[in-house]
């Protein structure tokens, strides 16, 4: 979720600017670690539904989701209002099924038992494009592995983080917690913002592409998030009415500051004109050639490959406006029609706004694959992709056929963050294996957030016999 970093990560210490204490905040978040460091399954739980509840009742959840629109800008209030709920209440119920206190898996036929134990204070590091949903469902995580957490806030959005903090620490103080708990950097400066991070025990660094490289690069323990470029595959076989639906709705939520929201999409040659009709039909705008050159012009207009700020997460009639493109109403979301991939192509990339790249194959499968390889080779290598089918050859062939750590089947992509109608761990932090620069390609998830201990026990004596294992091997080479 490269461009959720938006602008500068955070603002220099100005000579006027007060002393802030990195280690003492670190030292409170410690001792407020101690005291539930022992605690039971059920007290965890306790807690953590407190601060869910603290967050996602109605008049919280509206109110941050106002703060955050009013203050930095980026999606609109009622997606967020459903963005805050509906994260924190699927992280709650994935809490509800998930063991991170005390044991949590046992193997009796090997004679192994696995201890879960809290890793410590935890650094959580919140993107500017998402200050309201970003902190809590990080907290809760932290929590239910008996952790303390400490936000780093981006400056262009630390009240709304400030704002969703201290209605955490009130609930930890509600169920007898510390508050110091879930705690947050006082200022939005990159010297705290490193410290935090050498000081911390983890991080969880949601953001931009340099901030996730300088997690890795602090010496401290991280997971973290690699970059978006979602495609998404509709082939012949397809139900083109719901395929279009799970495209617009993916590609226009919050304005599309998800990272998993549809960026292009490979449409088969026998379904092309059907799909781009029906998305025509749910406020999508075709750009003319002339029309998507200006279009380019706006949102790279250094060259680059990271939009400018003036379009990510802004409606489609801002973002018209500023192309100078006449959309009519209701216009949700433009439509480029794009052939190639690469730098000179920057609608390949990832957009981080309402605009569709769309993309027509013909023959097999294996065409799909192989431009899908070639949108996420240049951008979102490990990210994320998806399928609209009948056919679960079409499915197994891109899912065995790209470097993508999440394959979607019949869905719209936004639900690769969890769902549901699916078994993914809700998260906001989605990591992509080494092909995308991260450690895991899970939904970074409450798991992450403890450390195991393994208990192993004696058991019968396993049986090797050397001439059933290379039985294979002698017979095609010999002895």
């Amino acid at each position: 979720m490269r461009g959720a970093d938006v602008g500068a990560r955070h603002e220099d210490d100005d000579a006027g600017g007060r002393h802030v204490d990195v280690a003492e905040v670190v030292a409170r978040a410690r001792a407020a670690q101690a005291v539930v460091e022992n605690w039971d399954a059920d007290k965890v739980e306790e807690l953590t539904t407190a601060v869910a509840y603290a967050v996602a009742r109605k008049d919280r959840s509206e109110e941050l989701a106002r703060l955050a629109v009013d203050e930095a800008g980026f999606g609109n209030y009622a997606d967020k209002v459903t963005k805050i709920q509906r994260r924190v209440l699927g992280v709650l119920s994935d809490l509800r099924a998930t063991k991170t206190v005390g044991v949590v898996e046992e193997d009796p036929a090997r004679g192994l038992v696995k201890i879960a134990k809290p890793v410590g204070v935890v650094a959580g590091l919140v993107p500017t494009t998402g200050p309201d949903a970003t902190p809590p469902v990080k907290a809760l995580c932290a929590l239910a592995g008996r952790n303390a957490i400490v936000f780093a806030a981006h400056p262009r959005s630390k009240r709304t983080t400030d704002a969703v903090v201290g209605y955490m620490r009130e609930a930890c103080e509600q169920v007898g917690a510390p508050a110091d708990l879930v705690q947050v950097l006082p200022e939005a400066k990159i010297a705290h913002t490193q410290e935090l991070m050498k000081a911390a025990d983890l991080i969880v660094a949601t953001g931009g592409a340099g901030m996730v490289k300088a997690a890795y690069s602090s010496g401290t323990p991280a997971f973290g998030v690699g970059v978006g470029n979602a495609v998404h595959v509709v082939d012949e076989t397809a139900d083109v009415a719901d395929a279009a639906s799970a495209i617009a709705v993916a590609k226009t939520f919050d304005y599309a500051t998800s990272c998993l929201a549809d960026n292009s999409v490979v449409a088969h040659d026998d379904i092309y004109d059907d799909l781009l009709e029906r998305l025509q039909g749910l406020g999508g705008y075709v750009c003319t050639a002339e029309e998507k050159a200006r279009l380019q012009a706006v949102m790279w207009p250094d060259g680059g490959e990271i939009p400018s700020p003036t379009v990510i997460a802004k409606s489609a009639g801002v973002i018209a406006g500023l192309a100078g493109i006449e959309v009519p109403e209701p216009t949700s979301f433009l439509v480029v029609l794009e052939d190639g991939v690469g730098h000179e192509h920057p609608f390949s990339g990832e957009k981080l706004s309402v605009v569709l790249a769309l993309y027509r194959y013909s023959g097999g499968i294996e065409n799909a694959v192989a431009q899908v390889n070639a949108i996420t080779g240049y951008q979102g290598l490990g990210h994320t992709c998806g399928i609209h089918t009948a056919d679960d050859g079409h499915v197994d062939a891109l899912a065995f056929g790209t470097k993508t750590a999440r394959v979607l089947v019949n869905q719209n992509l936004n639900e690769g963050a969890g769902s549901p109608r699916n078994g993914l761990p809700f998260t906001l932090s989605l990591s992509c294996g080494t092909w995308g620069g991260t450690i895991t390609t899970e939904n970074v998830n409450a798991r992450h957030f403890v450390n195991l201990t393994w208990v192993s026990r004696v058991i019968a004596p396993k049986t090797v016999d050397a001439e059933s294992l290379f039985a294979r091997h002698f017979e095609r080479y010999g002895r």
